[in-house]
């Protein structure tokens, strides 16, 4: 037995003291997790997508001003068995930030832990006033995202390959502190201004002394009557919920947030006589998940998107699996028992389907979608902003500050789908057997 924690252990434990603090940053956090917990109790998991995973906080959100905080950041997750799937272009919807997410990779370490942390790192090429890109610099310079406490331990857990349990306490003691709201602004009021008219964003990262959590989101059952909900309570939620609409069949994500609050901050002035003032960024969010689709599923569901009319995609398990537009794991049906010669195509694998031996899931999505995420950052910001957003994504640029390349969530799908083949026949056939090309 090892004498590390596990890295799943880890990173629940960092998510659930995530939600503690955020609960008390935000009270209205609180009311929130609140509901989520009795629309869940009250309905019945189905068994399509595990119930037992309802419960738990789903992922947050952070923001960061420079290459060198993504590199760390991207270790420090690292020790957490979180990796940077993805890369999402979000200039392309107006935001000056592109963005990663940090999840786990493996099928038992999702089950484990499913907390996943949606990093963005802002563009600073994007600011157009030459003087304030150089206020900018300064201010960066002045910030600090991971203490030499939690560094250390970082170190020594790349070292000796984990962390032991006193190690582990002392490692989350520490790396909390990074994701700490902090009412004292590294800026005075005016530079907070000419970034706030620059566009929010910039000056929710740059003007505070480290990437503050602006959102946490728990994983609810019913969205719509969530959405409802948080109307009749008081809570000012979006108008609209994010993602595909209400279906019998859920795919992807569905998103919906109440908007930011404010909250007082101190501002710097060169006189040395701080100035009082309120900020608008953090909110509370809710998320519901579906079924991963294939490449050619999202290629049908952007066509979607982009006409406003979803008749065309399937809204039934067999056919999305049948047409290849959905990600599905197999398993032996309870009481069934496979045949003695095992199938050698994927017509005879259908067949057994059929029969009900074995029993399709869907796979649930794990990841982001670009539209929904810039709806969600939009709708908690106080303007639009100036920045020159029509510049393209740079996914090179994004990966030389991380330090490595982001995973393909696509491919990860099919990985789980091949080993769920592999698992069922102990058999390395599944490339002929059933998996979308």
């Amino acid at each position: 037995m090892s004498e590390f924690t596990p890295s799943w252990r880890l990173r629940q434990q960092f998510a659930d003291r995530l939600s503690l603090m955020y609960r008390e940053e935000v009270p209205a956090y609180g009311s929130l997790v609140d509901l989520v917990e009795k629309i869940n109790s009250a309905d019945d998991p189905t068994a399509t997508f595990s119930g037992a995973r309802l419960g738990q906080e789903r992922h947050g959100a952070i923001r960061l001003a420079l290459p060198e905080e993504l590199s760390l950041l991207r270790r420090a997750l690292g020790v957490l068995g979180m990796f940077p799937v993805e890369y999402y272009d979000l200039a392309a919807a107006g935001l000056p930030v592109h963005s990663t997410a940090f999840r786990p990779i493996e099928s038992d370490a999702i089950e484990h832990s499913p907390f996943r942390l949606f990093v963005s790192l802002v563009r600073l090429d994007q600011i157009a006033s030459p003087a304030l890109q150089s206020e900018v610099e300064r201010l960066t310079r002045e910030r600090s995202v991971i203490s030499p406490v939690a560094l250390r331990y970082i170190e020594r857990a790349e070292h000796q390959g984990g962390l032991t349990e006193t190690e582990g306490e002392a490692f989350l003691d520490a790396l909390i502190e990074t994701f700490r709201w902090r009412g004292e602004a590294l800026s005075t009021k005016h530079i907070y201004d000419a970034l706030i008219n620059e566009h929010p964003l910039l000056a929710d990262i740059v003007c505070f002394p480290n990437p503050h959590i602006n959102h946490l989101t728990p994983r609810v059952s019913d969205i719509d009557a969530a959405q409802q909900k948080m109307i009749e309570l008081g809570l000012p939620a979006k108008a609209v919920i994010e993602g595909p609409p209400r279906r019998q069949c859920p795919i992807l994500l569905r998103q919906t947030a109440f908007r930011a609050l404010e909250e007082d901050v101190t501002f710097r002035n060169l006189d040395g006589v701080d100035a009082a003032g309120v900020h608008t960024a953090r909110f509370g969010e809710i998320e519901s998940r579906g079924a991963a689709l294939t490449r050619a599923g999202m290629d049908l569901y952007n066509t979607c998107l982009a006409s406003g009319d979803f008749d065309a995609l399937p809204d039934d398990w067999n056919e999305l699996r049948t047409r290849k537009l959905a990600w599905f794991k197999y398993r032996t049906a309870t009481g069934a028992r496979l045949p003695a010669s095992l199938p050698e195509s994927a017509e005879a694998l259908e067949d057994l389907i059929v029969k009900g031996v074995i029993i399709p899931e869907p796979i649930t999505y794990e990841d982001f979608l670009p539209v929904s995420a810039a709806g969600i950052f939009r709708s908690n910001l106080r303007s639009e902003g100036n920045t020159n957003t029509d510049a393209k994504g740079n996914q090179a640029a994004f990966e030389e500050a991380l330090g490595c390349p982001v995973s393909v969530a696509q491919a990860l799908y099919e990985q789980e789908s091949r080993a769920s083949l592999q698992q069922l026949f102990a058999y390395d056939r599944p490339k002929e057997l059933a998996v979308h090309e």
